[in-house]
């Protein structure tokens, strides 16, 4: 789906007079995030298409990982291709969740040894708290896949 395609159905939903207002902008250029950009259309590049441009720019995969908090998510990266080919285990795989575990445990015990826990070692927990989920999310689909090539990269 474009993101065009994805704002006129926003548009279905949600008011875009409403949305204009809220956002400061007037309700023509809201209206224009629903046309295809360039030749064929007269839209407007949109606050989708910018995001894309950041993430494509700055190569931060920070930027998504914002935008799915702010949606009650999180941010998994797919599994890419494997410039070789080999496949891992189910054992490798299921060694790099348990790694990833350990990682966070150790984040927290580390964190809890002086009965209390500072907002930089919060931090450090919820970055490994990040990669667990990820690495957890890589290995659910690997089994799906039935295919555990590339399993337990860091991404780091």
């Amino acid at each position: 789906m474009e993101s065009h395609e994805l704002f006129s159905d926003l548009f279905e939903r949600a008011n875009a007079k409403e949305m204009s207002s809220a956002l400061g902008l007037s309700t023509s250029l809201v209206y224009k995030w629903a046309q295809p950009p360039g030749e064929g259309g007269s839209g407007a590049t949109n606050p989708l298409d910018r995001i894309a441009q950041l993430l494509e720019l700055t190569q931060d995969e920070r930027i998504a990982h914002w935008i799915c908090e702010r949606a009650g998510g999180f941010f998994v990266k797919n599994p890419g291709p494997s410039q070789e080919v080999r496949a891992q285990s189910v054992v490798s795989g299921t060694n790099a969740v348990v790694q990833e575990f350990a990682e966070m445990l150790s984040a927290i015990a580390t964190a809890a040894v002086d009965n209390a826990i500072s907002e930089s070692e919060t931090t450090a927990i919820r970055e490994r708290w990040q990669h667990l989920k990820s690495a957890t999310e890589e290995f659910v689909r690997c089994c799906e896949r039935g295919d555990f090539e590339g399993m337990g990269e860091r991404r780091d």
